[in-house]
Formats: C-alpha cells, structure tokens, sequence
C-alpha cells in the first residue's frame, strides 16, 4: 500500500505541468504610423544620420561630462524615488515566488499526545486511554489539473517583470531630471553673469553721465534713464540668484544628496556638447521603452488571469496524506507495528455558483482595460519622440537666427554709443540698443538650453538611460 501511495504522488506532482486555460496571446497592432512624421518640422542634419539608437547608448557614453556622470551616478544611489521603485520589484518578486509555491505541497510535522479517563461500555468503573503519535504529511494540496495555479503564477510573474520595467522607467526619468536640472542651473548662472555684467558697465555709464550731469554737459533726462537700466539690471541680479539657488536645491533634492560645488556647473556654454541619437528607421523601436513594455507585462498578467477564471469552472482536486508512528504507550512509539498512514483525496466540483460567469468577464474586461492603455501609452510615446524631433529639426535655424540677431544688435550698440559719446545722437538710442543687445544673449542663452534639452528628452523617450543589465 505505501508502494502504491508514492507511486501516486510521483504520478500527481508530475501531472501539473499538463493544460492551462490561458488564452493564447497575440501582441496588439501599435495604432501608429509605421514612420515618424515628415515635413518642414522635421528635416533632418548630416549630424544625425550616423547617430546611434538611444536604446544602444549608455547614458555614461551619452552625458559625456564628468561632473553631470558624477552627480547622475550619486542619484541612482540615493534617490528615495529609484530607491522605492527597486523595493517594488523586490516586493513583486516576493510576490511571484509565494504565488509559485502553490505548486509544491506545504509539508508539516506534528506530535500529538492524548489522554483521557472515561467509562467504557461493559466494564465496571473508569479506564485511563492514553495515545502518542508522530506523523509527517501535507493537508490540501491542490493539483493543478486544469491550470488555476499556473495561471495565476503567470500573472504574478508578469506583474513582478512590469515592476521591473517600471524601474527602469524610474531610472530614465531620473536621469532625465538630473540633466535638466544641472542645465537649467548652468544656464541660470549664465544669467547671472551676464545681469552682473551688464549692471557693472550700467554702472558705470550712470557714473559716467552723472559726472557730465553734474558739469551741465548731460540733461538730467539721460540721467534718469540709466538710472532705470542700473536698476533693472540689479533686479535680474537679484532674481537669477534667487533661481540659481532654487535649482541647486532641485539638484539636491534628485541627487539624494548635497552635490559637491566642485560638480557643479560654471555656465551653460563650457556643458560638454551632447551626442545626437537616431530614431530609427521605423517607430517599432517604440516597443523597446521601459514603460511600453510594462504596458505589455500588465496585459499579458490579465490575459493570464483569464486561465485562473476559466479554471474556476473545472472540479479542484486536492490531496491531504501523512505517515508516522501511533501507540497507545510513549515508550512504543517508534517500535515496529507502529507504522500509520493516512490518505485522503479530495474532488470539488463546481455545480451552481452566481459568481463564476461575473468572474470571468470581470477578468475579460480587464483585460480590454490593459490592451488599451498599452496602446495609449504607445500613443503617448510616438507624440513624444514627434515633438522632440520636430523641436530638432527646428532648432538649427533658431540659433542662427539668434547668434544673427545677437551680431546685428551687438553692432548697433557700438554704433549707437559712439554717436552718443561725439554728441551727434541721445542717449535713449543707446539704452535701446542696449536693451536689445542684453536681450538677444538671453535669448542666445535660452535657445541653447532648450537645444540641449531637447537632447535629453529626445535620447529619454526613445529609450536611453534605462539600466537593462539588471533585467530579471
């Protein structure tokens, strides 16, 4: 008899591996263009048509500077934000795990000891019963005929493999932060000096003509009016100090820690230049993003669940066996003759319940649910890398036309101060040009950060920057 016992349980702990309910899956067409877009927005440079897939670039090979590597490799360390996302995973994985050892039986061990004083029919007075008894076995185990413990182990699976991917999202959208976050701070430093710049030498003409003022050889009325430049200027010396500290503080707050002034940015203009990505050829390498396929591991957890509904429909089969020793007397209990065992299979079969059918459209439903947002979130992604491209192929002209504008207004307010200075001119013709000319650098300085930023976020929604090396 216990021959034929292991013989079954040999039988059934193979037996799982059998069918599953689980529809088959088939990958949702991506409701986008084959192409990017094409048009007067979108032209593209000699630069860029030798340019590496985001997805092949790591971000060390993309952020060539030494000072941003340092402060992005401080972020993936300490930031709460990564640091949660990671325990997420570890948590899912956990979760996976548990859901997997439904497949194996829970062995337990227990020792019993009885004893009573009762009567027994036909003898006279009261009997002393005393039982001991040692058993090893497992109570409920469930063997998965018809798939309802696979199924449900597949979807923990992809639900722990999308919390990986959300990681990686994490990670990219990290450093995607930290690079902004670093050029906006060089690029509000060169404002700053460029503000002090210009208030010095506002400065010093308002010394200049308040001499002359003075003397009776300026109005008053060019006095007052670089008067308000000097102010003007000490305004924006006050506001970009003010917003270059704001960012350092962001720049804290995403490195997880203080960053050394040693890495910090001098000014926009001396950031290492960033190296242009490709898109590809086709807007299938969409199906690479982190978040993309975290859409996919959610939709393959739901289509998986289906087989756990389905199965609900099918009888459950479960097993409660144990071996061990009994006796009536302790000193026996591992004598021969005390061997016992028990075994006890055990069939539920489904015949009436409301919530079965409301179950499985539920699981159906959830999954239309998932398919979806997985192809919203290829939507969303195919705008993203759209406008990032359209911001490239517009940015080149831009910046010629303000390093133009800057040269023109630059001549101007030469010209416009040595009229002045041979008194063939006002002094207003020279606060205009003067005005302008500050104007165009700042602009100068805008559209250079907005290029580089436009790198950053065109290399993150392609791809770039997630760490694939850790993938389980």
């Amino acid at each position: 008899m216990i021959k034929k016992l292991f013989l079954f349980l040999a039988i059934t702990a193979v037996l799982p591996t059998g069918c599953t309910m689980i529809p088959k899956y088939t990958r949702p067409e991506a409701p986008i263009p084959a192409e990017w877009p094409r048009g007067p927005a979108y032209k593209e440079t000699p630069s860029t048509q030798g340019a590496k897939v985001a997805t092949d670039l790591q971000w060390r090979e993309f952020f060539a500077g030494e000072q941003l590597q340092a402060i992005i490799a401080t972020a993936l360390k300490n930031n709460r934000d990564l640091r949660v996302a990671a325990l997420n995973v570890e948590r899912a994985r956990a979760l996976y795990r548990i859901q997997r050892a439904e497949f194996l039986p829970t062995l337990e061990t227990g020792v019993t000891a009885t004893k009573q004083h009762v009567r027994i029919s036909g003898s006279t007075g009261l009997v002393t019963l005393e039982e001991y008894g040692v058993n090893l076995g497992f109570s409920s185990w469930e063997l998965d005929f018809f798939g309802r413990i696979r199924s449900l182990g597949k979807r923990a699976l992809e639900e722990y493999l999308a919390t990986e991917q959300a990681r990686r999202s994490a990670q990219i959208l990290l450093v995607s932060e930290i690079a902004n976050a670093y050029l906006t701070l060089a690029a509000d430093r060169e404002n700053l000096k460029l503000a002090q710049s210009t208030l010095e030498s506002q400065q010093a003409a308002y010394n200049l003509i308040r001499r002359r003022f003075e003397v009776g050889l300026a109005h008053e009325l060019d006095l007052r009016q670089v008067q308000t430049r000097v102010d003007a200027a000490r305004v924006d010396v006050a506001r970009y100090t003010e917003l270059a500290a704001q960012d350092n503080n962001a720049l804290n707050l995403l490195a997880g820690s203080t960053v050394p002034a040693d890495l910090l940015p001098e000014v926009l203009s001396v950031v290492a230049p960033l190296p242009d990505v490709a898109p590809g050829t086709s807007s299938e390498v969409l199906l690479r993003r982190p978040d993309i396929l975290q859409a996919e591991n959610l939709l393959k957890a739901a289509n998986a669940n289906i087989g756990a509904a389905r199965a609900a429909f099918f009888p459950r089969i479960s097993l409660t066996s144990a071996i061990g020793s009994a006796s009536g007397d302790l000193s026996g209990l591992f004598k021969s003759g005390s061997f016992v065992w028990n075994y006890a299979p055990q069939i539920v079969l489904p015949i009436f319940d409301a919530r079965t059918w409301p179950a499985l459209r539920v699981t159906k439903v959830d999954k239309e649910i998932a398919v979806a947002q997985y192809e919203k979130a290829i939507q969303v992604a195919f705008r993203e890398v759209a406008d990032a491209l359209a911001r490239r192929g517009t940015m080149g002209d831009q910046m010629e036309a303000q390093q133009s504008l800057l040269d023109a207004t630059s001549k101007t307010y030469r010209l416009s101060n040595m009229r002045y200075q041979k008194g063939i001119d006002i002094y207003l013709n020279v606060l205009d040009a003067q005005r302008s000319l500050y104007s165009a650098q700042q602009g100068l300085i805008a559209i250079r950060l907005t290029k580089l930023a436009n790198q950053v976020r065109l290399y993150a929604v392609l791809g770039g920057g997630g760490d694939s090396s850790t993938a389980p």
